[in-house]
Parts: C-alpha cells; sequence; structure tokens
C-alpha cells in the first residue's frame, strides 16, 4: 500500500491540485468575497489584478529555487506558507481594516503559489522518467482543472452555506423569459409603515418572474438601471461609487505617480479592449422590490447578497446584488433589476438566492477550511513525495557562487544549442491559437448582421465552459497516453496537425453562421479536443529542452515565453478581426499556423527518438 502510494499516481494529482487551488483562489475567489463584503468594483479591480504580478515575473526568480534547497523542499515549504497565508486571510476578515489586511495576505500567497509552480514544475521533471512524464502530462493537467472548478465552484458553494447558516431565511427569485410583449414601466413598492411580524424576514414583491425575451430600447434599459440604482442609493441601501472614493480619501502621491499609472499601462497591455460598436438596443428588464418585515435586532446592518445558483446565464442581476438595511430604512423598498440578453429568442430560465448571514463569519469559516486543507497537503506530500537523487541544490559554497549562478543560469539557457529555433518555436508555435483565443467568445455573441453567430451568454458558457472543458480535457489525457508509446519526436508532427487544423472549423462557421447549437458545440469540441492533444507536444518540447544542470530555472522560463506568445497576437487580433472582418480573420488564422509547421520540420530530427516513451 505505501508503495503504491510513493508511485506517480499517489502524489502528482495531489499535487497539480494544491498547484491549482491558490491561483483560483487570488484571481477569482478573492473578487468574489470582496463583492460580498462590500468593496466597490473600482477598488476591486485595481487591486486583485495587482495580484497577477508574481505569476508574470516569476521566471526573474526561478534561479533561486534551482540554486537553493532541493524542488521537494520548496514545494513542502511552499505549501506550509500558503495555509498559513490562507489563516491570516481568516482572521484579518473579521477586522476593522480588514481590506488592506487581507490583500496583503493575498500578495503572500500569490508569491508563495508562484514558488511553488516552478519547484512543482522542476519535480516533475526530476521524479519522473521522461515516458512517464509524457504519461502524466494529461493528468496533471486535468487535476489542474479541477482544482479551477473546485474554486470557482465548490468554494463558492460552501462560503454560500455557512451565509445562509448564519442569516435569515433565503429569499429565492427564478427568472422566465416569455414570448409575451412587456415593457416594465412602473417601480413596485412595499407599503410596510409597522412591523408585519415579530420574526425578521424579507418581504419581496414576486418570487417567480416572467419576463419578455423581446429587447427594448437601450436608452430606457439604461434609464430603468439608473433610477433603481439612485433611489438605493438616496435611501442607503446601497453606497455610491462616488461615496466610496471620498471615504478612501486622496490616493498617496505613489498611487498617484506610479502605481496608477502602471497598472493603466499593463491592463493595456496584458487586456487590450476590442473596439465595440455601441448597439441602441438592449435586453428587456425586470424589477423586483425588497425590504424587511421588521427593523433588525441591533445596529448593525442586515446585508442581503444575491447571486445567480442555477440555470441560463442569459438573465443576469444588473442592478441590486448587495443591499443593506437597518433601523432608517427597514420598510423602504430596495429595487434589484434583472436584464436579460438582447440576442435571447427562446424561453429560459434563471435562479437567484439572496443569502443575508455572517458574511464575514461565513468567509472566515471557508478561508479556516482551506488553511486546514493545505496542512494536510503539507503533511501528506511531506511523507509521499518521493526523494530523487538527482534533486539536490546546485549552487556553489560562497555567496560570490551563488551570486555568479544566478546569472549563470540565465546566460546558460541562451546558450542551449538551437536556442534561436526554440525560441521560434515556444512563440510562434501558437500564433494562430492565440488570436483565436481573444475572438473566439465575441465571434459567437456578435450579431449575425456583423458576422457573429449571435449566440446568447448562456450559450457560449455552455458551449465553452462545458462542453468545450470536456473536449480539452479528454484531448490532453488522451494526448499524454499516446506520446508515452511512441515518444516525442513521433508524435510532434501529427500533434502540430491536431493543434492548428481544427482551426478551419471556425472559417465554417463563419461562412456558414449555422443557427443550430448542437452543430456549433460540436465544432468547438473538435476544436478544442485537437487542442488538448497539440498542447502536450508545447508541453514535452518545454520539457526537452529544459533539461540540463538548471532545468527547474530553464522551464520556468519557458512557460514565460510562452506567455509571451500568446499576449503579444492577442494585442494586435481584435484590430485585424475589425479591419477585415470575421471570414477573411479566420483565413488569417489559418495562415498564421503555417510557421508552426515549418519549425516543426526543423526541429523534428532534433529530438532523441526515444525521448517521452515510457519505458517498461
Amino acid at each position: 500500500m505505501w508503495n503504491k502510494l510513493k508511485s506517480p499516481w499517489g502524489w502528482i494529482p495531489t499535487l497539480y491540485f494544491a498547484q491549482g487551488i491558490p491561483y483560483v483562489i487570488v484571481m477569482t475567489v478573492a473578487v468574489i468575497m470582496y463583492k460580498r463584503l462590500g468593496i466597490s468594483n473600482t477598488e476591486i479591480a485595481l487591486y486583485t489584478s495587482w495580484l497577477y504580478l508574481p505569476w508574470v515575473i516569476k521566471p526573474l526568480w526561478s534561479p533561486v529555487v534551482d540554486l537553493l534547497k532541493t524542488k521537494r523542499w520548496w514545494i513542502v515549504t511552499m505549501q506550509l506558507i500558503v495555509g498559513a497565508g490562507l489563516a491570516g486571510v481568516a482572521f484579518t476578515i473579521p477586522a476593522p481594516n480588514f481590506f488592506q489586511y487581507t490583500l496583503a495576505f493575498f500578495w503572500l500567497l500569490a508569491f508563495s503559489s508562484a514558488t511553488h509552480d516552478i519547484a512543482a514544475d522542476g519535480f516533475y521533471m526530476l521524479a519522473l522518467k521522461e515516458g512517464e512524464q509524457s504519461y502524466f502530462i494529461g493528468i496533471r493537467s486535468t487535476f489542474y482543472r479541477v482544482a479551477m472548478i473546485t474554486g470557482q465552484g465548490l468554494l463558492i458553494i460552501v462560503a454560500g452555506f455557512f451565509e445562509t447558516w448564519t442569516g435569515l431565511d433565503p429569499v429565492n427569485i427564478s427568472v422566465k423569459t416569455t414570448d409575451k410583449i412587456e415593457v416594465v414601466s412602473d417601480f413596485p413598492v412595499i407599503d410596510l409603515d409597522q412591523p408585519s411580524s415579530s420574526d425578521l424576514d424579507f418581504i419581496v414583491t414576486e418570487k417567480d418572474i416572467e419576463m419578455s425575451w423581446e429587447s427594448v430600447p437601450a436608452s430606457y434599459a439604461d434609464s430603468i438601471i439608473n433610477v433603481a440604482y439612485e433611489h438605493n442609493v438616496e435611501n442607503g441601501f446601497v453606497v455610491s461609487e462616488g461615496e466610496l472614493a471620498q471615504q478612501a480619501g486622496e490616493p498617496s502621491w505613489f498611487a498617484r505617480n506610479i502605481s496608477d499609472p502602471l497598472s493603466q499601462k499593463l491592463a493595456a497591455i496584458f487586456n487590450p479592449q476590442d473596439i465595440e460598436e455601441v448597439s441602441d438596443i438592449a435586453g428587456n428588464v425586470a424589477i423586483v422590490g425588497v425590504t424587511l418585515s421588521s427593523p433588525p435586532d441591533s445596529d448593525d446592518p442586515v446585508v442581503m447578497n444575491t447571486a445567480q445558483t442555477r440555470g441560463d446565464q442569459s438573465i443576469q442581476l444588473v442592478s441590486g446584488d448587495r443591499l443593506e438595511f437597518n433601523r432608517d430604512n427597514w420598510n423602504k423598498t430596495a429595487f434589484m433589476v434583472f436584464q436579460s440578453d438582447p440576442r435571447l429568442d427562446s424561453s429560459v430560465v434563471t435562479h437567484f438566492e439572496g443569502l443575508s448571514g455572517n458574511i464575514p463569519l461565513a468567509w472566515s469559516i471557508t478561508f479556516f477550511g482551506l488553511a486546514a486543507l493545505f496542512i494536510l497537503l503539507f503533511l501528506y506530500h511531506k511523507l509521499i513525495m518521493p526523494r530523487p537523487d538527482n534533486d539536490v541544490s546546485t549552487a556553489g559554497n560562497s555567496d560570490n557562487g551563488i551570486f555568479k549562478e544566478f546569472f549563470e543560469t540565465f546566460s546558460s539557457f541562451f546558450k542551449k544549442k538551437d536556442i534561436g529555433l526554440a525560441l521560434s518555436f515556444l512563440l510562434l508555435f501558437r500564433l494562430g491559437e492565440a488570436q483565436i483565443v481573444k475572438l473566439a467568445s465575441p465571434f459567437m455573441l456578435d450579431s449575425r448582421e456583423i458576422g457573429g453567430l449571435g449566440l446568447t451568454t448562456g450559450d457560449v458558457g455552455l458551449v465553452y465552459g462545458t462542453i468545450g472543458i470536456l473536449a480539452l480535457t479528454l484531448g490532453g489525457i488522451l494526448g499524454g497516453l499516446m506520446a508515452s508509446k511512441k515518444g516525442l519526436r513521433y508524435w510532434l508532427f501529427p500533434m502540430t496537425i491536431a493543434m492548428n487544423a481544427p482551426n478551419i472549423v471556425f472559417i465554417i462557421l463563419s461562412y456558414t453562421t449555422p443557427e443550430s447549437l448542437w452543430l456549433i458545440s460540436s465544432a468547438v469540441a473538435v476544436e478544442q479536443f485537437g487542442y488538448g492533444f497539440g498542447f502536450t507536444a508545447y508541453m514535452l518540447f518545454m520539457i526537452y529542452f529544459s533539461e540540463g544542470k538548471h532545468k527547474t530555472a530553464h522551464f520556468a522560463i519557458c512557460t514565460g515565453l510562452m506567455a509571451m506568445g500568446m499576449m503579444l497576437p492577442g494585442m494586435i487580433s481584435g484590430w485585424i478581426q475589425e479591419a477585415v472582418g470575421y471570414v477573411n480573420f479566420f483565413i488569417w488564422v489559418m495562415i498564421c499556423t503555417i510557421p508552426g509547421f515549418i519549425l516543426i520540420f526543423l526541429l523534428r530530427k532534433k529530438v532523441a527518438p526515444d525521448f517521452g516513451i515510457k519505458k517498461k
């Protein structure tokens, strides 16, 4: 039994699950938590965007991981620090200045997680033989995606459970679109001068809402949303963005002159915004009024947070997702505004749930649970992970030796044989895919009049969020299994075809603009399966090229170049598409796959024939 646990199956799934959890917590869960705790969208966007920085610059300190201690030591140590950081978040959530304190711990989580990534990838190459590395490529990717799904789904559900457990009865609202022509004109008001019940509870005007899927003038929909927002601000149900800015005070000299301008430049580089035409139509809207049955029992406000629990994503809660009730406004009506997707032309149902528990306590319990999980992972990996003989520190005996080897690590990477071809491969192999990934969703969402497929938000969520992820995962697992049979060199060209050839489905879709959702889903499944299968070759080549004394640091450099190869083409993809239209853009994408085939032809014979084959 012990030997089975020591096998790669005993630690690879848990290691890459542990690698994905901190990333999704910092990048996704933190945003949701801050929203539930009443932080403004402006502050959430500004401060959480900076948390991505450690993953961007992690190649800069990857030599430290390679030079000092073992990769195994770095892994278990970072897991312990991540656990401590999660506990720090849990302890500081109830504090008065929780935003500053929790951000500090999220920074600790981000740097620890990025360092853990470096060490885990390095350990993977040290602890496994070439064939095993190929075999488990898809497995490690699968469990990393499991961590993404766990963070975006299960953790939010757990926090929601504790919110329910510590508060009033949940408010369940369902919104359904129908073909009846109806336009909202009145705001429902609950006339409640005296307490209606001795028990504190929420009263809503309507829990089962039917609204027309017919679109309305954008000016009208915007006016409804603005009136509801101003009413909620005036009566103290929400705090305006301007008041939040005043509460925060004047920005510091550092913020005015360095951090804010730099964040704007980074946002322009890493998140370029495609120019979109302003539409004069919008989705229909529905209004729900909410109040309390009696005054709150204490001076603390009762906060109602409402979010979608299940159903089609084509209906969104666009105003009133967080409402505060106190002794002054408990008997006044707060407004929530729901809006449908303007492309919707069928009946769908979406369910929302309003929770009012002790939100700081709920999130504290959730993060304490995460901290306990990482302590267990720390203990498990400390016992189970193997101790490869080649997992040793590569540092010299003196400080000067360490300093010299730090720079030698970078220079040795760029002195590798065939570095020019390798750099070209890392930057150009996904030249076409880097552009498609930016425009695939806009192509599906844009109207047919301008060349898109006219799908709703919910349709795109189904196509990419469910069917696409499943196909991508299956392709990755199959790619790893096949590569372990014949090796990287054998599969390099077939996997390049699998990566690039399925992009032709977008040319077909843009020419034919089919209305069948299952036909579109099938095309995306083919493209995503091919991408998952072909990406195996890219990962294995990075492992192959990183072989040597500083393989951990060199692999981190490869991942940095991989990110650059996706970022730069993606930045200009929107401009190209708007200039030539969707059909010609996807033809251009297919042309961009040619450099990858040329580079594979040049590199194929330089890869060892037996690299990646799993030995018996």
